[in-house]
């Protein structure tokens, strides 16, 4: 199987304000793309694009090609559900809603050290086991964001795991937050087949500052800065399938483009990185990913993850002294906040946070933008 799968976590849209309005026809396109170039592996979830996430799928892919033509792999989301009775029936609404009668990966979704003392109470490993025993799903594993610590504990106790999904990327690579290197280390030690989410660390890696693309480009002028951050996820040892969420036709044909026939990072190409790190770093003031499980339960519509952006990108401006680029930014804050929760609106709940797979200090960084932006 090829190493590049299609993250249906960011489809395009017909309505850049409404996440739920997926544009099907170019989803389709997008699939169909994806495949014609051998490519077969689709990773989704329930609560991405508020739920229209897994019918998008069903009409562009399950309506359209016999179901050995792929593979799709989705999750139990405990977060969403208020007790362990609702486990059958959610998973039995999401082969509906998907199209399919089986999963070929099924994964616990997003466990850490709370979620997992969760999943062992609601007996969630018992059930995704017998889903597989019942012949509806293939493989089980989990997906996870916590510590190198966690991760062995969980793995030390539930054997039976054949694959863990893992937030791996050069920018986290050495992170002590999300400790993908720690993490990565601990699955082979337990011989687990390896996902991979977030190479690009929600678009982060693929839109760097110009000192790092500089360097990028010296190197070599054809490579896509996103293509330095995949390559190097796709290249580790042990790791079956990079995830990508591709938002358009450009960004699923550049990683189309260097996937088809993957060539690893050489010595050099890895020295390139480590030197355009170092203005990454420097330029990134808020690392969200974008994956927008802070917005769903905020009591005040706070585009959260949209202000973060908007706020990155105004302390670069600020950084280079440029005012045109600030007044841009303000600008398209003052647009989002017109019909949206602005950021001083945060009565500071917390909901926020305990959705957080980067653990942020959410709150904490909405008063930032408050303080620049308004």
């Amino acid at each position: 199987m090829k190493k590049l799968g299609f993250g249906l976590m960011r489809l395009p849209l017909t309505n850049a304000d409404d996440v739920k309005a997926i544009d099907i026809e170019r989803v389709k396109t997008m699939a169909d793309e994806f495949m014609k170039e051998g490519f077969t592996y689709f990773d989704i979830a329930a609560c991405y694009h508020e739920g229209a996430s897994e019918p998008a799928f069903k009409e562009a892919v399950a309506k359209r090609y016999p179901r050995d033509a792929y593979s799709i792999t989705s999750k139990l989301s405990l977060f969403m559900m208020k007790e362990a009775s609702e486990m059958p029936g959610f998973f039995d609404k999401q082969l509906e809603n998907l199209g399919v009668d089986y999963m070929d990966v099924y994964l616990i979704h997003a466990l850490n050290k709370g979620a997992y003392e969760q999943a062992k109470e609601w007996g969630a490993f018992e059930f995704v086991n017998q889903k597989k025993a019942e012949g509806k799903v293939k493989h089980v594993g989990f997906s996870f964001h916590d510590s190198a610590e966690v991760l062995e504990q969980i793995l030390s106790e539930q054997p039976e795991v054949e694959y863990v999904q893992l937030q791996i990327n050069y920018l986290d690579w050495e992170s002590e937050n999300v400790q993908s290197r720690k993490c990565y280390e601990v699955a082979k030690k337990y011989g687990k087949k390896i996902l991979i989410m977030e190479p690009v660390k929600g678009g982060t890696l693929a839109n760097v500052p110009v000192d790092a693309a500089e360097i990028f480009k010296a190197y070599n002028n054809d490579a896509s800065i996103a293509s330095w951050a995949i390559r190097f996820a796709a290249g580790l040892e042990g790791v079956v399938m990079v995830l990508s969420g591709m938002s358009n036709e450009e960004q699923m044909n550049d990683n189309l483009s260097y996937m088809k026939d993957f060539v690893p990072l050489n010595e050099e190409e890895q020295k390139v990185i480590d030197e355009a790190l170092v203005y990454i770093k420097a330029s990134i003031s808020i690392p969200c990913t974008t994956c927008r499980y802070c917005v769903e339960d905020c009591p005040m519509e706070i585009p959260i993850p949209d202000y973060f952006m908007i706020y990155n990108e105004a302390k670069r401006a600020i950084r280079r002294n440029n005012q045109e680029e600030l007044a841009k930014q303000k600008e398209a804050y003052a647009e989002l906040s017109a019909n949206h929760g602005k950021a001083s609106d945060c009565i500071e709940c917390g909901m926020c946070e305990g959705h957080c797979p980067q653990f942020l200090p959410i709150r904490k960084y909405l008063k930032y933008v408050a303080e620049i932006l308004e």
